[in-house]
């Protein structure tokens, strides 16, 4: 895959992710189907792990200044770590069931 176009790809992952993350402890929490997809194209796009964290810890970055910002508190987003290990554990699972037995 060419650069621009696994850093458009990259973009498109980051920005999915952070929908999950805005919506993930809301009333409209991501269909599972919708996680699905994101777990997929992750493993499709062979995205390594350290990366997908390297992804979550930028949007949370963000989203503290945004929070600090408005003067709120950024406490709560300790619990978005439930959503990097909810993501991790279905990658995990994805690639368990690719492995030939």
């Amino acid at each position: 895959m060419r650069t621009a176009d696994r850093q458009a790809l990259l973009q498109q992952l980051k920005l999915d992710y952070s929908h999950i993350l805005i919506n993930y402890f809301t009333p409209d929490a991501p269909s599972p189907e919708k996680i699905d997809k994101f777990i997929n194209a992750l493993f499709c796009a062979n995205i390594p792990v350290p990366q997908i964290i390297e992804m979550h810890m930028e949007l949370i970055d963000e989203f503290s200044v945004q929070l600090k910002l408005e003067g709120l508190s950024d406490d709560t987003l300790l619990d978005y770590r439930l959503t990097l290990i909810d993501i991790l554990a279905h990658l995990c699972e994805l690639y368990r069931r690719s492995v030939p037995k």
